[in-house]
């Protein structure tokens, strides 16, 4: 995407009037040739006419013409350089696939997606148009929570942690149950907050917000509680570089708790922790549709066919699996996919690996014929004992 930005600036550049290029602009030429004709108007109008006029005025015609086929050569250049670029970037077209949201459920879905979407990002405006328009039911308790959201998120980012904390001890079991850091991070950013506020330093108040706030969370940070005691012997934090604690000063101490507020806000109302039309963007938009466009071209041409809207293809004559390439934030599990049996591993079914270090599926290791014991790896000839074989997590 960076190439294909970078070659469109360069369009805009030598197209653009006062552009520069390796020829001056085309604006530039013709009003210089528009001179020149003037001037040697003006001296036939005069009876001033020479032969060596006449022939400063045809190099002077040729001179020009020359910087306006140059100035046109290097824009064909610049279209032709991000055509390529696109064409690199994105390798197929998005295909068309008519009749998608066509039951009232999955249109449904689609509209809860939107608002949720729009909602999220704090787009309230543009939500309550979309719910007028498209005429999609939504709760005064979801708008609300989003609201609520939104608000204790501007405070965070305007150094209140009052409301987010006002939020974590009505959901503390909750937060306690998937060992959430949030309310420890809060009063985290609360203490260095003080602790670096006064000038000279006086660690004293610091001191004692933490031995009320702090010392609670000391059975599951300890470390963490550790250093922010110990760190007072380095004050100032910011200007001693050989202090051990100067990533306590760092802003992102504070800045990362929206990001982490949001996560644990959401969990609690079921939702993930990204915000949906991202997720379709990053997943669909790099790559999916192409794959799975490439993956019905190679059915078509190998007489399978794809009976089912609502599914995708994992098994025909030439194609074996879809396989789609995930950024790591939204790997939520195992991504591995037997080479046997082309099936997604799982809890009953994990990854076994072999003593020759190969690795399949448990289903497909049991499968495997068995020779006095022993069995014989899928993709060497190296012979296995079954139960020596070890459960792979990745």
């Amino acid at each position: 995407m960076d190439a294909c930005l970078a070659e469109l600036a360069k369009l805009e550049k030598l197209t653009s009037p006062t552009g520069k290029g390796k020829a001056p602009p085309v604006p530039e030429s013709l009003d210089s040739l528009l001179q020149s004709l003037r001037e040697a108007r003006a001296q036939c109008e005069a009876g001033n006419v020479s032969a060596s006029s006449l022939k400063s005025l045809s190099r002077t015609v040729d001179a020009r013409k020359k910087d306006i086929d140059d100035r046109q050569k290097e824009v064909y250049n610049a279209v032709s350089k991000l055509g390529k670029a696109v064409d690199k970037k994105f390798t197929a077209s998005i295909p068309s696939y008519p009749g998608l949201f066509v039951s009232p459920e999955s249109a449904a879905a689609l509209d809860r997606m939107v608002v949720v979407h729009l909602l999220r990002t704090g787009q309230f405006e543009t939500a309550e148009t979309f719910i007028a328009e498209s005429g999609f039911p939504i709760t005064d308790e979801l708008r609300s929570k989003f609201v609520d959201l939104h608000k204790i998120l501007q405070a965070l980012r305007a150094a209140d942690i009052g409301p987010a904390l006002d939020w974590t001890r009505n959901h503390r079991d909750f937060l306690r149950v998937r060992r959430s850091p949030l309310e420890f991070n809060l009063h985290r950013s609360q203490y260095i907050r003080i602790l670096l506020s006064s000038d000279p330093p006086n660690p004293l108040p610091a001191i004692a917000y933490a031995n009320t706030h702090l010392r609670p969370f000391f059975a599951e940070h300890s470390t963490e509680f550790m250093r922010l005691m110990t760190c007072v012997a380095y004050l100032p934090l910011t200007k001693l570089q050989a202090s051990p604690y100067a990533d306590l000063a760092s802003p992102t101490l504070h800045t990362d708790l929206a990001p982490l507020f949001a996560k644990e806000y959401c969990a609690s109302m079921g939702m993930s922790r990204q915000v949906p039309l991202r997720v379709v963007g990053d997943i669909g938009g790099s790559g999916a549709l192409s794959r799975i466009e490439k993956a019905r071209k190679v059915m078509r041409e190998g007489k399978g066919e794809w009976s089912q809207a609502d599914e995708l293809p994992v098994s025909c004559s030439h194609f074996t699996l879809i396989e789609i390439p995930l950024p790591p934030e939204n790997r939520y599990h195992s991504i591995f996919a037997c080479p046997v049996s082309k099936e997604q591993a799982t809890e009953t079914n994990p990854p076994m690996m072999l003593q020759c270090g190969h690795v399949l599926a448990k289903d497909s290791l049991q499968r495997l014929p068995k020779t006095q014991g022993l069995v014989k790896c899928p993709y060497c000839p190296i012979e296995s004992n079954p139960s020596q074989a070890l459960e792979v997590h990745f």
